[in-house]
């Protein structure tokens, strides 16, 4: 029997609740039979009846969304009612997919030249590996999974170690929906299991979302073994500010977004890049909205508090990397307090006069701290903007549209918003360029990722 790996370890008490003992060799390879003999007959059940099964998948998100909440804020802190609106969400991903799908799946004619006819077809391509993180437990999962179910794509699922129950749940779900055994296989995985995975022949590919240090690992292996894959990897979006008539309103906006998840997001606004004119009463109220604030109960979320950080070693790293830019001269207007262990508790916090010198500059800060660079034209605002390794998304806000529109146009990034944190939605494509990783999940383009789009030509 394998040693525990798998474990819900609370960050809010630093108790251990549960250990799951990691699969044996045997059932990796039970799970790589069983996703091949499952996509022999799932490929060929029409896209139609398979839509009625991913819809039933996202129902049962919705139906069981207060008791998914629970389990994800036990196992990594997330605020309640962020948890159950995750859960939410991923009906709308599902249900998404299972409408769109048929059609965005659909056969494409092409013109051709040379008398026959020609037809693009989307053909799924069979068993896939996917590598989750522990951040967003169920949302990671449904934007992998809805699309290639529906495409008739097989799918081995490794979670992260932090989120077993949230990965039992979710079988559950799949299993009660009527998805066909050997379709969705959950599987406690090693990273030697994975490279196995990986590996075998029967793999056609593999979806990761995690960090930059992982998704060059998995790439390395998949591109040894000729497998496509999708990695959604890290970020540092800069959250440019032009102009403003109503400066609390767009630090209310920066800041909500930051703090959401607990500031545990790829796509989160990590640098706030504010023009000169502004700058002071912007890092002013958004210094307010860091002080006094308290560790709290996630499952409480009394006003005033805060969540804890996914865990003590996330939490740890992060305060290394702000004490790092403070003893280099960055400015700590609020928060930046590592609270006792065992728990992961970190405080707000709001930092300023960052320089190349310090690790926050290039660094991902994966936690609430809200960085504020001061600049004094929309050039050098978009130099700092691009001025990083990532490029995941970013967003351009002004009173004027046009004028927000041409700096956004130049931010190198996969997601790019005017007047808006962020794009929110099943229908919206996520991903990046550069170091944040590369392909696409969600909206249409999230079918075309894991797809045989084979030609098929009659001639005349």
């Amino acid at each position: 029997m394998s040693a525990p790996t798998y474990k819900v370890l609370n960050p809010a008490t630093g108790e251990v609740v549960e250990e799951f003992n990691a699969a044996t060799d045997d059932q990796v390879q039970q799970a790589l039979t069983a996703a091949q003999s499952a996509y022999e007959s799932w490929q060929d059940v029409d896209i139609t009846e398979r839509a009625k099964i991913v819809s039933k998948v996202g129902a049962l998100f919705a139906e069981r969304a207060a008791e998914l909440g629970k389990i994800m804020t036990t196992e990594m802190g997330k605020p309640l009612s962020e948890a159950v609106g995750e859960a939410e969400f991923c009906q709308e991903i599902f249900e998404y997919f299972a409408t769109e799908g048929p059609t965005l799946a659909a056969d494409q004619e092409i013109k051709s030249f040379s008398g026959g006819k020609a037809i693009v077809q989307k053909r799924p391509v069979g068993p896939l590996l996917g590598i989750m993180p522990w951040n967003f437990p169920l949302y990671q999962v449904a934007r992998f999974a809805a699309p290639n179910l529906m495409l008739g794509n097989t799918i081995i699922l490794k979670h992260a170690e932090s989120c077993p129950r949230s990965a039992l749940a979710i079988q559950e779900i799949m299993d009660e929906a009527g998805v066909p055994a050997g379709v969705y296989n959950n599987l406690f995985a090693t990273h030697d299991q994975i490279s196995t995975i990986i590996a075998d022949s029967r793999v056609q590919g593999v979806s990761l979302t995690g960090s930059e240090r992982a998704g060059a690992i998995i790439g390395e292996q998949a591109g040894r073994n000729l497998k496509k894959a999708v990695l959604e990897l890290g970020g540092s979006d800069p959250f440019v500010v032009l102009d403003s008539d109503d400066v609390s309103g767009i630090v209310d906006t920066a800041w909500g977004y930051r703090i959401d998840n607990t500031g545990q997001a790829c796509n989160s606004n990590k640098r706030m890049i504010v023009m000169d004119d502004i700058y002071d009463e912007f890092v002013s109220e958004l210094t307010k909205r860091a002080e006094g604030l308290k560790p709290g109960d996630p499952m409480e979320e009394a006003e005033g508090t805060f969540a804890p950080l996914s865990s003590r070693q996330a939490a740890e790293a992060l305060h290394e990397q702000v004490q790092d830019a403070v003893a280099k001269g960055a400015t700590l207007h609020a928060g930046g307090v590592l609270h006792d262990g065992p728990s992961a508790y970190y405080s707000p916090a709001v930092l300023t006069g960052i320089t190349k010198d310090m690790r926050a500059y290039y660094e991902e800060l994966f936690g609430p701290v809200a960085v504020v660079y001061k600049v004094s034209s929309d050039e050098e605002a978009t130099e700092l903007a691009n001025d990083t390794i990532y490029g995941l998304g970013g967003s351009v806000h002004s009173t004027d549209v046009e004028r927000a529109s041409k700096v956004a146009q130049k931010l190198q990034s996969g997601m790019t918003n005017v007047n808006a944190a962020s794009a929110e939605g099943a229908e919206m494509p996520f991903g990046g360029v550069k170091r944040s990783g590369f392909g696409r999940e969600l909206g249409p383009l999230g079918m075309d990722e894991f797809v045989n789009k084979r030609l098929f030509y009659v001639g005349e």
